[in-house]
């Protein structure tokens, strides 16, 4: 069974940092693009952050680039969301999911979604 368990939201204050973690079960990331999505409160689910197969590359949206890394461990079959100079707008529950690049931007390609993370910036 194909599992995906985000982790390590919370609230932060504006300009802190956060890691979040993606488990995956059931498959072997490093066989797949893994990404990371956001929803915020009132608006559509975004694309974040992709990792190719190989992880060697790696895009992110226009809005987080500079301030967020995306990376993987396929010792523990877990990619990474290194988050930092968070801001307010920032706030969202953060999702991983099997992503593709499609003009440039990330959007997912699967329809299973895990529970995600809360992410909250506030002061």
């Amino acid at each position: 069974q194909l599992q995906l368990a985000e982790s390590g939201g919370g609230l932060v204050h504006p300009g802190g940092s956060l890691r979040l973690s993606c488990a995956a079960s059931g498959f072997t990331v490093a066989l797949y693009r893994i990404g990371w999505f956001r929803q915020a409160p009132g608006k559509e689910r975004e694309g974040v952050s992709c990792i190719s197969t190989g992880g060697t590359r790696t895009t992110y949206a226009d809005s987080v680039k500079g301030r967020f890394t995306i990376s993987r461990d396929t010792a523990k079959n877990t990619v990474y969301l290194q988050m930092n100079s968070l801001k307010p707008e920032d706030t969202a529950v953060y999702y991983c999911a099997r992503c593709q690049i499609l003009n440039g931007l990330v959007r997912s390609s699967t329809d299973y979604w895990g529970n995600g993370t809360l992410v909250t910036v506030s002061s």
